[in-house]
């Protein structure tokens, strides 16, 4: 089962944030922008994208789904 996400990244302090926070959790998290996807654990992985755009966040299973849900929700898109 796969979980997608749009969010923003707008500064590199978010950008560490963002991978510091989703580092903790064991499931396997994607980001993705265009057709380049990166390991949503790795901040150079991150900085590679177009931060420019909206990212896709793809989570993969849902054993931890509501955690990571309420752990991103500061970095959702509006």
């Amino acid at each position: 089962m796969e979980t997608n996400f749009t969010i923003s990244l707008d500064s590199i302090a978010e950008v560490n944030a963002f991978a510091n926070m989703i580092a903790h959790f064991t499931s396997e998290i994607d980001l993705s922008s265009g057709r380049y996807i990166v390991n949503a654990k790795s901040i150079m992985g991150i900085f590679s994208l177009d931060l420019t755009r909206p990212l896709t966040l793809t989570v993969h299973g849902k054993d931890e789904l509501e955690e990571i849900s309420s752990a991103i929700a500061p970095y959702l898109k509006k």
